[in-house]
């Protein structure tokens, strides 16, 4: 997949491409990335762009550091910067004739089935409406238990329910390289990535995450949701005027492959969860079931780890603590730990009422492979 190809593309850029650190506002680089985006929309390209900046935004109107800043008063320089930062879009964006609209995101929006689908009807009605969907995280609400905790998995959430082509990961850097270019001058960029987690073991990430504003790890979780939902990602760097016709015209920069993905669009939702609530150990017998497609049975768990309602997202695990498989729960963790080891014909006994006989049904589990 090329960028110039892509029917849906989500780009993220982080607060450190619209700021200086001069705390002085990029205003020609946010022309110039318009004019890239009024360029894939004369192509009849959707798009949707998820910025950082409205804290940054915010301590530059209240003239206050953003350094030691407590939660509380985060969240409330993040409702004066949101404003700052739509202005600062809308007056660029429109120079260039394009439509933009705010969509404000929490954890649960995504991580939830039912909100998630209307978050999708959203942007498709969006998209109808000839409209640039600027998507950020609600720091207002958000609190560290209940917040992405960057843009980068963000981004990937809303590429995987939008079903897009391409994500594009704007960092302060090239790409993904075998090791730090800033300490390393053999350092070399990987231009293209297939089996991600067998390029990982050839790369020292340790060392490589310390250069990047966003750190190259929360890069790396997004291409896994990318991968798996079979949408292509790209990290390139989105220092340079005109950052998405570099990408187009010189490709310097990483690339991520999809893998083929035979899921429909709710297993590669389940698949794609970025807050498992708990865990579900296994022992070798569940997973030889799990594997010839049968559901999970309470019979087959040894132990119950976090605490999670019933419909929450789980990963399950095999004795030798590696994931198997991540799934929607039937039972609570509360519930769980009172029928584990236990024949479904004794569930209703001990729990007292009738309920599911699967933990975790086939229909609701996606395995790792």
């Amino acid at each position: 997949m090329q960028l110039k190809d892509s029917k849906i593309t989500v780009i993220k850029i982080g607060s450190s491409l619209l700021v200086d650190e001069n705390k002085i506002i990029r205003k020609k680089w946010l022309s110039s990335f318009a004019e890239d985006i009024q360029k894939l929309k004369s192509k009849n390209q959707k798009v949707i762009i998820v910025s950082s900046g409205a804290i940054a935004l915010g301590c530059i109107k209240m003239n206050i550091s953003k350094k030691n800043l407590k939660l509380d008063k985060s969240q409330a320089i993040a409702s004066i910067g949101q404003i700052e930062l739509m202005n600062l879009f809308s007056q660029t964006f429109e120079k260039h004739n394009l439509n933009i609209s705010q969509i404000l995101l929490t954890l649960e929006d995504t991580e939830e089935r039912r909100r998630s689908l209307n978050a999708k009807r959203t942007f498709e009605n969006l998209f109808d409406l000839n409209f640039i969907p600027i998507v950020n995280e609600n720091d207002t609400i958000a609190t560290s238990e209940i917040k992405y905790g960057d843009n980068d998995r963000l981004a990937s959430r809303v590429a995987q329910i939008t079903n897009a082509d391409t994500l594009v990961l704007l960092s302060d850097v090239n790409g993904l390289y075998d090791k730090n270019p800033k300490i390393h001058k053999d350092a070399k960029l990987i231009k293209k990535i297939n089996d991600l987690n067998n390029h990982l073991k050839k790369i020292d990430i340790k060392g490589v995450n310390e250069y990047g504003s966003g750190g190259m790890l929360t890069k790396i979780e997004a291409a896994k949701i990318c991968q798996l939902s079979g949408c292509s990602m790209v990290i390139a760097n989105g220092l340079y005027l005109n950052p998405i016709t570099e990408i187009i015209k010189k490709n310097n920069c990483t690339w991520f492959l999809p893998k083929v993905s035979k899921l429909d669009a709710r297993k590669k939702w389940i698949i794609s969860s970025i807050s498992p609530k708990g865990e579900l150990i296994i022992d070798d017998g569940a997973k030889k079931a799990l594997k010839n497609g049968k559901s999970l049975l309470a019979a087959g768990i040894k132990n119950v780890s976090g605490k999670f309602k019933k419909g929450d997202h789980i990963k399950i695990i095999d004795k030798n603590n590696k994931e198997f498989a991540r799934g929607l729960s039937s039972f609570s963790s509360e519930e769980i730990n009172k029928i584990l080891g236990q024949h479904s014909k004794d569930i209703e006994k001990i729990l007292g009422y009738i309920s599911k006989s699967e933990v975790v049904h086939k229909d609701d589990m996606v395995k790792i492979k």
